[in-house]
């Protein structure tokens, strides 16, 4: 069953981190190609910046630039060719090797928000292993089933936390007063009081943001992986 999922990422050896970091009110998005080969490091994107001077300057010594041409500039927005360095760490490869698409890339606070479209969770579990791997900080803020047209939100919690938190309810652990201690709830699962405590913490907070807290969304970011099982970092 394929899915769509919402991811931030953030390392300073991401493409054009070093430049999103040195600039106030950039905005930098990736354009969507039909067709990309998986192995390429050449990317087009759209920059708005008010300054293209300034960007140009901190763009020829960007550690993630090889080099750059300029497409088209419209006042504030400038269209580039990118190649990257080696060193650039893209998660476009790894996106392509497990059958997944980028929808959609753009910057945001000191990283990169992340639109993917995969085949199914398993594809994020491989994506957020070469993250890992490569100490790149990955953050899924939303998952969603294609199944059908209007899609089984999940609320971006991962299987162990939506177990966690069902549980939790049943036995009365949210009751007032509760009908269960945390360590009896633990204990259903197998887990420690501190693994309980903060599996339900993460999942609350991840159900808060996806639902109440929605208008703030794309300005929250917290790991929704669990220490002992992580689920599903240029692009």
């Amino acid at each position: 069953m394929s899915i769509t999922a919402k991811v931030y990422i953030e390392h300073e050896q991401l493409s054009l981190v070093p430049t999103l970091r040195q600039l106030d009110d950039i905005h930098i998005q990736v354009i969507t190609q039909g067709t990309t080969d998986p192995g390429s490091t050449v990317f087009p994107f759209l920059i708005e910046y008010d300054n293209p001077h300034e960007l140009e300057q901190l763009l020829d010594v960007d550690e993630t630039v090889d080099k750059f041409e300029l497409v088209d500039r419209t006042n504030e927005t400038s269209i580039y060719y990118i190649e990257h360095t080696p060193e650039t760490k893209l998660i476009s490869t790894v996106v392509t090797d497990v059958n997944g698409f980028l929808m959609s890339t753009k910057t945001k606070s000191e990283g990169w928000l992340v639109h993917l479209l995969l085949p199914e969770r398993q594809a994020l579990n491989s994506i957020w292993e070469y993250a890992a791997k490569e100490n790149i900080r990955l953050d899924i803020i939303e998952i969603y089933s294609n199944e059908d047209a209007g899609g089984d939100e999940s609320y971006g919690l991962t299987d162990e936390q939506r177990t966690a938190l069902q549980i939790a309810f049943n036995r009365g652990y949210f009751s007032e007063p509760r009908d269960v201690s945390l360590s009896e709830v633990a204990g259903a699962l197998g887990l420690s009081s501190t693994a309980m405590s903060g599996r339900l913490r993460r999942g609350m907070r991840n159900l808060i943001a996806a639902t109440i807290a929605e208008v703030n969304r794309e300005n929250w970011y917290s790991p929704l992986s669990e220490p002992s099982s992580c689920v599903g970092g240029d692009i």
